[in-house]
C-alpha cells in the first residue's frame, strides 16, 4: 500500500506535467525513478495507465479513472500539510520562485529576501530569467510576471506596478532627425525583444497612438541585452525604469518623446491552483504586499 501511495502521487504529477522528465524536475527525482514508479504501479495492478510515444504521453481510460482518485489523495495530503503549517509556531518548508531578471533590486525582490530573513526555516530558491517558465512542468511554486493574466489557468494576485520609458542613446539620436511626434518613430531603428510584441501604445492626456516599429536589425531575448544594445547606439526600446535609472541620470540614455507615456503595467504573482505549498505562498504574498505598504 505504501508503494502504491507514493506511485500514485508520482503518476498524478506525470499526468499534470505531461512528461516523465517534467514530473521529475517538479518532484526533484530522476526521470528513470519517475518512470520506474509508474511502471511498477501498472505492473502491480495489471493495467496500462499511459500511452507512451516519442512525442508525448496520454492517459488511457484506466489512467483517466485512476487520476481522479490520485488527485483527491494528493489534495487531501496537501490540505493536511497546510493545516499543520497554519498552526505551526514557525513556518517551515521550501519555496521555488521565478521572476524576471530585470526585477533585480525591485521592491518585490527586496521583500522576498526580507521574507527569507524573517523565516529562517523556509528555504527560498529564486530563479531570475526573462524567459517565461511553465510553473507546473518545472516545479515552481510561484512566479512574478508582468501584464494581464487573462486566460491563464494560474491563480494570480497583483503585487505592484511597473514603469517603462522609451529611450535611446544620444549617439544614436545624433545620427537621425529627432522624432517630434509618435508617427516619426517609423523611421527609427528599434532593438526588438523576442518575448514581447513589437507594437506598443503611447499616450498623452486623452490621446493614444499605436506604434508599429518598421526598422530593426537587432533582436535580443533579455531586457539586459536590450539595454546593452540601446546603450551601444543601435536603436530605441521601451525599458524598465528600474533597469535604466542610472543611465538616464548619467546621460548615457535619454527619453524619446518624453511628453508621451507608456501604459503602466501591473506586476502579478502567479501560482498553480494545486500548489503543494499554498500556505507558504499565501504567507509570502502577504509579506510582499505589507512590505510595500507605506507605514
Amino acid at each position: 500500500m505504501i508503494d502504491d501511495l507514493r506511485a500514485l502521487a508520482i503518476f498524478a504529477k506525470v499526468a499534470e506535467a505531461g512528461s516523465f522528465s517534467a514530473a521529475g524536475r517538479a518532484l526533484r527525482l530522476s526521470t528513470s525513478v519517475v518512470s520506474h514508479h509508474v511502471r511498477a504501479l501498472e505492473t502491480r495492478h495489471g493495467v496500462t495507465l499511459l500511452h507512451r510515444s516519442t512525442r508525448a504521453l496520454s492517459l488511457t481510460s484506466e489512467g483517466q479513472s485512476l487520476l481522479v482518485s490520485a488527485r483527491r489523495m494528493v489534495e487531501a495530503a496537501e490540505e493536511g500539510f497546510d493545516a499543520i503549517a497554519d498552526i505551526s509556531a514557525e513556518p517551515a518548508g521550501a519555496l521555488r520562485l521565478t521572476a524576471p531578471a530585470f526585477l533585480k533590486n525591485s521592491p518585490q525582490e527586496a521583500a522576498i529576501w526580507q521574507f527569507a530573513r524573517r523565516y529562517p526555516q523556509v528555504a527560498v530558491t529564486l530563479n531570475s530569467s526573462d524567459e517565461q517558465i511553465n510553473l507546473v512542468a518545472e516545479g515552481y511554486d510561484l512566479a512574478i510576471r508582468l501584464g494581464a493574466m487573462a486566460g491563464s489557468t494560474l491563480r494570480s494576485r497583483k503585487i505592484g506596478t511597473f514603469e517603462r520609458y522609451l529611450v535611446a542613446a544620444p549617439t544614436y539620436l545624433e545620427t537621425i532627425e529627432k522624432p517630434m511626434i509618435p508617427q516619426d518613430l517609423v523611421r527609427c531603428d528599434f532593438v526588438l525583444l523576442d518575448m514581447l510584441p513589437d507594437k506598443f501604445v503611447l499616450t498623452r492626456g486623452t490621446e493614444e497612438v499605436v506604434v508599429h516599429p518598421e526598422q530593426s536589425r537587432v533582436l535580443v531575448n533579455s531586457i539586459s541585452g536590450a539595454r546593452s544594445a540601446v546603450l551601444a547606439g543601435l536603436g530605441l526600446q521601451k525599458l524598465p525604469l528600474s533597469e535604466i535609472g542610472e543611465d538616464l541620470a548619467a546621460g548615457r540614455l535619454v527619453r524619446v518623446l518624453p511628453e508621451w507615456s507608456l501604459p503602466t503595467l501591473n506586476i502579478h504573482a502567479v501560482w498553480p491552483a494545486s500548489s503543494r505549498r499554498s500556505s507558504l505562498v499565501k504567507l509570502l504574498l502577504d509579506f510582499i504586499l505589507k512590505a510595500q505598504t507605506p507605514a
